[in-house]
Parts: C-alpha cells; sequence; structure tokens
C-alpha cells in the first residue's frame, strides 16, 4: 500500500464498517475485483449492507470461481468497478474498517482501484481481524474467518461470498473484543496503533506496530 494510508488501530471500536472483497486472484498489481461487499455497524449491532458483484471485463479463471463460486455468467450483467466502488466509498465513508487479513489483501487491492477510479487511494484507520485473533486466541493452530467462527459458534455456511463473510466477520470481531478486555495491549498514544516489543541496538524496546508511519518508542 501507498504511504500515507491509514493507521491500522489496535483497539476495538463501537462504530465501523466491515468490508470484504472476491477478485479473480490473489495478486494486486494483475487481479482485478468481482465483488465488494460490507456491512455498517452502530454501538456493536449492524445498522445497513452494502453488496455487488462486479464485472472485471475479463474472465474469471476458474481456480477463483471453485473459491468464490463466483462465474463469468453472474457478473455479466454487474457493474464494473467504475460504477461499483463510488457506491461502496461512499457507503463506507470515513469509518473506521474492519476485515480479515485485510492489510495484506483487501487494502491492497482496494487502494490500488480507488486510485485507478478516483485518483485518491484509501486512508481510512482500520482494524484487521487476523492480528486480533493471533492476539485473542493464540491457543489455534489456524486464524482463518472459519476457524474463528467455528470456535465461537458462529456459522460459516456460505463462506468465500464477500457479504456473508463480512456478516460471519462481525460477530467474530464483536466477539474477540470481549476477550480482549482481558488481555494487556499497550496502545501508542500518537496513533491508536498496538505497540510490540522489539529489539534494537540497546536493548529490548516498545515500538508502535505502524512503524514507519509511526515511529514513536517507549522502554520496556
Amino acid at each position: 500500500m501507498r504511504e500515507g494510508r491509514g493507521k491500522r488501530l489496535a483497539k476495538y471500536v463501537p462504530d465501523y464498517v466491515v468490508f470484504d472483497l472476491e477478485t479473480t486472484g490473489v495478486s494486486p498489481a494483475k487481479d482485478a475485483i468481482i465483488e465488494i461487499s460490507a456491512v455498517k455497524v452502530r454501538n456493536g449491532a449492524v445498522t445497513d449492507t452494502f453488496s455487488s458483484l462486479v464485472n472485471p471485463g475479463r474472465t474469471i479463471p476458474y481456480a477463483a470461481s471453485a473459491v468464490n463460486h463466483i462465474t463469468d455468467e453472474m457478473v455479466a450483467d454487474a457493474p464494473d468497478i467504475t460504477m461499483a466502488l463510488p457506491k461502496f466509498l461512499d457507503f463506507a465513508g470515513n469509518d473506521v474498517l474492519v476485515g480479515h487479513n485485510i492489510r495484506s489483501f483487501d487494502l491492497l487491492f482496494l487502494d490500488r482501484t480507488a486510485m485507478q477510479v478516483t485518483g485518491k487511494g484509501i486512508d481510512n484507520d482500520y482494524i484487521d481481524t487476523l492480528f486480533m485473533a493471533r492476539n485473542c486466541l493464540p491457543m489455534l493452530s489456524h486464524h482463518r474467518l472459519v476457524d474463528l467462527a467455528a470456535y465461537f459458534g458462529i456459522s460459516s455456511e456460505g463462506a468465500h461470498r464477500a457479504l456473508n463473510d463480512c456478516l460471519m466477520n462481525q460477530k467474530c470481531f464483536e466477539e474477540m473484543a470481549k476477550l480482549q478486555k482481558q488481555i494487556p495491549t499497550e496502545v501508542c498514544p500518537r496513533c491508536g496503533g498496538e505497540l510490540v516489543k522489539r529489539k534494537g541496538r540497546f536493548g529490548q524496546f516498545f515500538g508502535c506496530s505502524n512503524y514507519p508511519a509511526c515511529r514513536y518508542t517507549k522502554n520496556s
């Protein structure tokens, strides 16, 4: 992602937008969005939803369809990204964005595509529930969204379709927020990111997980 992007936050917030993308592949530089969905949450409860298939203007590879079950026929009459993305951006507004593995995947696609469509990238602060899961549920051998859902007894039916994943992740996020209250987490006073222990030339110290965008440090 480009410099100047939004900050990754460590602590739960009650008002946010969960979003998820389905794509033609795993490369943000080469592949395209074929579905974008989101749920708006206020005070921990879903208040609105957004979902749109997207016509990528290319054939969807078999490997992608095998995962998300989205076919060329399904997107044939769908809007292209120049029509779908602005509607999502209006829906999300300036809210904190929440999603699973979004730092390494969804935000890369979203930021690049927003730059192409609107000339402006994504500046929203965000919470990646993959990082949250690793912190709250270290006993799990895997931290996929379906693993979290299974742990909390949440249905994963319809997984890998964007809106279903959003609704599933919203429930997991709220459950993890309860666990997070029991785990001491140091928060960066400058940007709201998580402080993590690091080792430097002069010993251990705490540094912001949003480095290099935030260079806050404190002695351990």
